[in-house]
């Protein structure tokens, strides 16, 4: 009599979609790459009628000096690969998950694989549940929240319909702060060791900037960001740790949210002080990285006759980054919420009306109201 086989019981197919910038991949993608990025709704926050050509404007004005940045790193961003890494990275951190499989996929914003490929991907593969995880550890409207918006629209034409939790943020997430601050550690201890005792050293935590209004409209980005550093300096237990929170890549005459970096350079030089520049909203190594701060900032710095300047790497595949990863991405699976953050609920001040619990909040007491 043949016996049966016993039958293992189908493991429960989870897609994590990880969002992240993009950036051109040759020199001809340039201009299309800034059309795209400028003409985002979330970026030029212009009439509609006006943002097509106005965009395309600003991309035109832009494309000469930023193939000049790229040509530094060879002609095209890295920030594909690099993101392409920390997925398999995080497929893997996660491949022991009892009952369950995890594939990662990356949607980028700007340029490919955007959206509709990635959507289309994700259809193919046929997952059971759907989690959305942007590679910004604050949110804003101009990242996260643009990348949600394209990913709404790209499902919709595809007809993709599958249970889909968002994680929209994870500024001060306990593992993420402290494989920070443990490569902040590295990082200072070797600056420490080529200055002269008598010389101080001053950690710039750098993030990118927003123009103010869009702060002041309920953006809840500048709040986060400074949650990430007040994170991670507690994680660094360095009591005397002379530090600040500063803002890169001001691109439109607007005024925007500071300190400036370019201006704590210029203070750091002022009073003699060497500086550690840490990026800290950005997880993968990319022009900002790459060409403002390692390049563009230190021949400021070395021109302005500050006695050092070193940085601290970004995250990129960590061991320890992707194991916070990780984390996150089981604690989102297991909220049962379709957003979520890093603490399961609402993280920001009212004041912070862009934050998207506060957002589904209303939207939600609109659908009640409709339905009552």
């Amino acid at each position: 009599m043949n016996q049966m086989m016993p039958v293992s019981p189908r493991r429960e197919r989870l897609a994590i979609v990880l969002f992240n910038l993009g950036g051109p991949d040759a020199p001809e993608s340039v201009r299309p790459f800034l059309v795209n990025l400028f003409t985002d709704p979330a970026i030029l926050r212009v009439p509609g009628f006006i943002r097509p050509w106005l965009g395309r404007l600003i991309a035109w004005r832009r494309t000469k000096p930023a193939q000049e940045n790229y040509a530094v790193l060879g002609g095209r961003s890295p920030l594909r690969e690099l993101t392409e890494e920390q997925a398999s990275s995080l497929e893997a951190a996660l491949a022991d998950e009892a009952g369950t499989e995890a594939r990662c996929f990356v949607a980028m914003r700007y340029w490919h694989p955007m959206s509709d490929e990635c959507a289309r991907a994700v259809k193919d593969w046929a997952p059971d549940r759907v989690l959305l995880v942007p590679l910004y550890p604050q949110f804003s409207t101009t990242t996260t929240g643009s990348s949600l918006i394209a990913w709404q629209d790209a499902t919709r034409k595809i007809g993709l319909d599958v249970p889909t939790t968002a994680l929209c943020c994870w500024h001060s997430d306990q593992g993420f702060a402290a494989a920070t601050a443990r490569l902040v550690r590295e990082a200072y201890a070797k600056a420490r060791a080529e200055l002269p005792p008598e010389v101080p050293l001053r950690v710039l935590f750098s993030a990118h900037g927003l123009p103010e209004s869009i702060v002041k409209a309920g953006d809840p980005y500048q709040w986060q960001v400074e949650q990430t550093v007040a994170a991670v300096v507690a994680e660094l237990a360095m009591p005397e740790l002379d530090h600040i929170v500063c803002y890169q890549s001001r691109v439109t005459p607007q005024v925007w949210i500071g300190p400036s970096t370019e201006g704590e350079i210029e203070r750091a030089a002022e009073e003699k002080v060497a500086i550690l520049i840490c990026p800290i909203a950005f997880v993968s190594e990319h022009s900002e990285t790459l060409v403002e701060l390692d390049v563009e900032y230190r021949e400021e710095a070395e021109h302005l006759g500050i006695p050092g300047y070193f940085r601290v790497p970004a995250q990129n595949s960590d061991p320890a980054f992707i194991a916070s990863l990780a984390q996150l991405v089981r604690g989102a699976f297991q909220s049962g919420r379709s957003l979520c953050s890093f603490g399961g609920g609402r993280q920001c001040p009212k004041q912070h009306r862009d934050c998207p619990h506060e957002k589904l909040r209303v939207d939600n007491l609109a659908r009640a109201k409709a339905e009552a």
